[in-house]
């Protein structure tokens, strides 16, 4: 055997296997650093492609939500007109109060949105469903289930549900990641506002009354509800028995003549059974009612509870400064 020529044969495969290895390890390097498309452009895995993420501090801490949510559910019908306003369709959402499932006045916009139950009854399952990055709810309504909601995607509630509507509002615009649209959203209102308290600046000492019937109940509101936050900050007067940094009373037909005003306004709350209209045909016909000043001049105006009341939320909010603009402006 030519021993030589035996070494030299031994030494080219060897050099040839490590040629191979290297090949293989360069291919594969190239594998882990990207792919290519058929046109041959190379596309890098994104090592940051995990959603971004902020913090929000809400009623119940502090939740590290998504920057940019794309499937909300929301658990309030204020905060459904919130979404709404600043130009988010949720994914899911409670029902409205009164509508089918949804209040007239945003039926349209809720086209698609699934619902989900009522405020004060969630339906757990049809939330998981929908897959959710952001739920918004709140702590008056649904801090027993807080926890389980967490479970299912980050979770921000607001505190409470009366009187000033624009504190939850800057919550879920901040939770939304949509603060600027947000203070677009409120400053158009306040300058609504601002032009009605010009506008009607000689009749803010009209003291305005507000009554609402209910099944089997009757309340005067003050300062502290949705559309006494409202009155208040256009500067109208309020009769002296209802100027009080209060929510409401449910009261007595003795008290009757504490409704009194220079013009009243009355909204009823029917859910379709007629045991509400049933009150105000019994409490507008009494006696008491009738001998009122303000019935007897005709300056008692039926309005929405929706608009006036329930819904709670920013378009409600500018459909009630309509009806204030229809009945002293036009």
């Amino acid at each position: 055997m030519n021993f030589k020529r035996t070494y030299t044969l031994k030494r080219n495969r060897s050099v040839l296997t490590i040629l191979t290895l290297g090949l293989l390890l360069l291919l594969a390097a190239g594998c882990g650093q990207g792919a290519s498309d058929e046109d041959g452009e190379t596309h890098t895995p994104d090592a940051g492609s995990q959603e971004e993420t902020r913090v929000v501090e809400h009623a119940m801490g502090e939740t590290e939500v998504p920057t940019e949510p794309k499937r909300v559910v929301i658990l309030t019908n204020e905060g459904t007109e919130a979404l709404l306003a600043m130009g988010v369709t949720p994914v899911g959402a409670v029902r409205s109060w009164t509508g089918d499932p949804w209040y007239e006045h945003i039926e349209e916009q809720m086209e698609g949105v699934q619902d989900v139950g009522l405020e004060s009854q969630v339906n757990i399952e049809a939330i998981a469903a929908l897959q959710p990055d952001l739920i918004i709810g709140n702590k008056m309504r649904q801090e027993n289930i807080y926890s389980q909601l967490s479970e299912l995607a980050p979770t921000v509630f607001s505190d409470r549900l009366r009187g000033d509507w624009k504190i939850n509002f800057e919550l879920y615009a901040d939770a939304l990641n949509k603060v600027e649209k947000g203070n677009e959203v409120l400053n158009e209102f306040d300058q609504r506002i601002e032009t009605l308290r010009e506008q009607a600046a000689d009749q803010l000492d009209t003291e305005i009354s507000i009554v609402r019937f209910m099944a089997g109940q009757s309340r005067i509101y003050y300062n502290d509800t949705f559309s006494g936050i409202i009155l208040d900050q256009i500067g109208f007067a309020r009769p002296e028995a209802q100027d009080k940094d209060e929510f409401a009373d449910e009261v007595t037909k003795e008290r009757i003549p504490e409704m009194e005003g220079d013009v009243l306004f009355y909204f009823t709350y029917e859910t379709g059974e007629g045991e509400a209209t049933s009150t105000e045909e019994e409490w507008t016909s009494d006696p008491l009612w009738q001998n009122l000043e303000v019935v007897q001049e005709g300056n008692v105006h039926k309005v929405s509870d929706t608009i006036w009341n329930t819904a709670g939320g920013v378009l409600a909010a500018n459909l009630l400064l309509d009806d204030l603009n229809a009945f002293f402006l036009e």
